[in-house]
């Protein structure tokens, strides 16, 4: 069994990476999707997405990290891909599950569900422009506004040579509403012969266990479930999750990736970002967030919770 954390931007960037990684538990990470157009992204746009690459494609704690590629141009994902592949990531992966109508309205993410032979055309230019080492995967949902191209998609992506497909169990149109349709997940496993990695709406380790028997897989993806109880996937390994006390020194690895890679306007913003999820899992996360919630600059909120400058939350 192997645990997957999800891509999702906004959310699951480098930052919450580096921190849910060190609870332990994951074993591949996704990065958020870097948007390809009809242009050949620099260096830098890669490697702010995915600082991993600098470091061997792994996470502080070691864990390794494939890089995510949204758009619709076969030719241009290809040329990005190539160009990607130059830093050994230790996967590319294709975003065909992106639910953002800013997204889709620009014919990226899941609107391509509905094109099952573009879907083939754009896994099998990125399977052919990088080395046969780095694995290249796909991330899809059941459809856009139905789940009848599910299975012909999935058999696209396996056709077009795709070493593994992670199947999010709602369509687009579904959004975050529970429940996933685990179920589906299942029935496409029966159709492919690529794994297939299953994804959507485990918050507990009730709901991983029951997902991996509805959908039949081995392997799971984590999203926000993980983000509010980054414990998870350890508790789903071993048994034993992860306690408010050893949360507390993963705030001050958190803060510190904060201050490196957000602009200060939205540092606090991320703070209370996470702490509002962790209210759905941890007691004592609704009690620090009411005593943050008002703060808004670095200087605020160190001086109000000076344990993220001193290391001893």
């Amino acid at each position: 069994m192997r645990i997957f954390l999800a891509p999702m931007e906004g959310l699951l960037d480098c930052v919450l990476r580096d921190v849910i990684t060190r609870a332990g538990g994951i074993d591949i990470c996704v990065t958020e999707f870097i948007r390809v157009t009809n242009t050949l992204l620099p260096n830098r746009t890669f490697e702010r997405i995915a600082p991993e690459l600098l470091t061997n494609s792994k996470t502080a704690s070691g864990v390794p990290v494939r890089v995510q590629l949204l758009g619709s141009d076969p030719v241009c994902l290809a040329e990005n891909a190539a160009r990607l592949a130059g830093f050994s990531p230790a996967g590319i992966d294709l975003n065909f599950g992106c639910p953002a109508k800013t997204v889709n309205r620009h014919r990226g993410g899941a609107v391509l569900l509905n094109e099952p032979e573009l879907i083939y055309q754009i896994v099998k230019a990125v399977r052919d422009a990088v080395p046969p080492s780095i694995p290249v995967t796909a991330k899809m949902r059941l459809g856009y506004t139905d789940t009848s191209p599910a299975i012909a998609c999935a058999q696209a992506i396996e056709a077009a040579g795709a070493d593994e497909v992670v199947v999010h169990a709602r369509t687009k149109t579904d959004g975050y509403k529970p429940p996933a349709y685990w179920e589906w997940i299942a029935l496409i496993k029966e159709q492919v012969g690529i794994n297939v990695v299953a994804n959507g709406e485990i918050w507990t380790v009730e709901e991983f266990r029951r997902c991996k028997e509805v959908s039949q897989c081995d392997d799971i993806m984590l999203g926000r479930g993980i983000v509010s109880n980054p414990g998870l996937a350890l508790e789903a390994k071993t048994g034993q999750g992860l306690a408010w006390e050893a949360l507390m020194p993963l705030f001050v690895v958190f803060w510190q990736q904060v201050l490196l890679h957000c602009y200060p306007k939205y540092q606090a913003g991320r703070l209370k970002q996470w702490l509002n999820y962790l209210r759905r899992h941890y007691p004592e996360a609704e009690v620090l967030f009411a005593q943050i919630r008002t703060l808004n600059t670095r200087e605020e909120i160190e001086v109000g919770f000076p344990a993220l400058v001193l290391g001893s939350v």
